[in-house]
């Protein structure tokens, strides 16, 4: 996908992608409806879909209520079984239930998931946000599965409606002839599984922690307190929404949007009082353009040449999140001096590191290495400096002073 301006209007261009190899891929995203009840009543209903990417062969788990991340392991448990294999990679959009945040592009897992996730060896790879085009195979099976399985039916019961989803996949959602490849993807998938790999022994994993019901006012500056401190949220909730929920865990206080809604921001606990603890994502500069960035990051250093070089081959590492590591640099350089940033660059270079954790690393491994210089303090404090520089005259001013001999005499009696 690549933008472009024509008629002075932002578009996009798109071109066909190859199709996966079979067995690599698995997409997966989160679905919302809302179903009539016998009683002419509205209940809201949430699903998980999943899609194999080469066969197009599809599995789809209903509940009742929001989903936890424990609910999301046992519908991967469930997928699994129902593909007979594992894919050899998973394809996710950015759910709280799976990411707790981002740091430049090293993302963190929410604890249970990243336990599972090693657990069955699962390669993952997460989308950004409001990014559609890189999922877009499970994005038209969330479609589907509105539009042609849950359009008109009426809500009984939560059980019935799972059991009634999966005959139709078999009946229909997995057997008719696809738009794109025209196959059936019950017939493709036959020969798919052989190349998924095997799925172990079953897992059991502990219960989630329900999300409190407590509540705080989201204020002006979209911030919220919390014992005597200030938290931020993202920028623009406070016209979205007057009050958020929050949950304390030993460490961390977590912010949702509602009580069993998306994690909204996550912040370290403060034991101070009166202190603004603010998330960097919550007030991002996107005033520049990441070539103009570069070059402001680059300015900072002797060897801007060499600098630039650095925060290319960063960006092509990090693609997605090159803004964030070259805020992270920033931020570490206006408060480095310029010949420590200059050492942390070359090593960093000659090291092969190329990612802005790592140059902040090396910048604090620099600090620790360097002695500290005894003469310079010593000079530093040997200093005089003025009582105020308005009075300095008062320095230059002498007192008069008599002959040593005329004390002499007054001794001797003489006077």
């Amino acid at each position: 996908m690549k933008k472009c301006i024509r008629n002075n209007v932002l578009v996009y261009n798109y071109e066909a992608v190859p199709e996966m190899a079979m067995g690599e891929q698995a997409q997966v995203d989160f679905g919302e409806t809302i179903q009539e009840t016998p009683e002419r009543k509205k209940a809201k209903l949430y699903f998980i879909a999943f899609v194999l990417s080469h066969s197009r062969y599809k599995y789809v788990e209903w509940l009742d209520r929001p989903f936890t991340t424990r609910d999301l392991i046992n519908a991967h448990e469930n997928a699994f079984k129902w593909f007979e294999g594992i894919p050899h990679e998973m394809v996710y959009d950015q759910d709280s239930v799976i990411v707790v945040s981002e740091n430049g592009g090293n993302l963190i897992y929410t604890k249970e998931f990243e336990v599972y996730r090693q657990q069955r060896g699962l390669k993952v790879r997460i989308c950004r946000k409001a990014d559609p085009e890189s999922k877009g195979r499970i994005e038209n099976v969330v479609g589907y599965i509105k539009k042609n399985f849950a359009k008109h039916r009426i809500f009984t019961n939560i059980d019935r409606w799972n059991e009634d989803s999966w005959k139709w996949l078999n009946r229909t959602g997995n057997y008719k002839i696809h738009q794109t490849t025209k196959k059936r993807p019950v017939e493709v998938f036959q020969e798919e599984k052989h190349h998924l790999r095997p799925v172990p022994n079953p897992l059991e994993f502990s219960n989630v922690k329900p999300v409190s019901s407590i509540t705080r006012t989201v204020r002006r500056d979209n911030t919220i307190r919390y014992q005597s401190n200030r938290y931020s949220v993202p920028l623009g909730t406070f016209n979205k929404q007057e009050k958020v929920y929050i949950q304390r865990t030993e460490e961390h206080l977590l912010i949702y949007a509602s009580p069993n809604g998306p994690l909204m921001a996550e912040h370290k606990i403060c034991h101070g009082k009166g202190q603004l603890i603010q998330d960097r994502q919550h007030t991002r500069d996107r005033s520049k353009g990441i070539d103009a960035y570069m070059d402001t990051v680059a300015s900072y250093f002797t060897d801007s040449h060499l600098a630039q070089c650095f925060l290319k081959e960063i960006r092509d590492r990090y693609p997605r999140y090159i803004r964030d590591q070259l805020q992270i640099i920033m931020n570490q350089l206006k408060r480095t001096p310029q010949e420590i940033s200059n050492q942390a660059l070359e090593e960093c270079v000659d090291k092969r590191l190329f990612c802005a954790t790592d140059f902040v690393d090396m910048i604090q491994y620099i600090k620790r290495q360097r002695p500290l210089n005894v003469t310079d303090v010593r000079n530093e404090e040997g200093k005089i400096k003025p009582f105020h520089g308005q009075n300095a005259f008062i320095i230059q001013t002498y007192a008069q002073k008599r002959d040593v001999n005329e004390y002499i005499a007054v001794l001797e009696g003489e006077k």
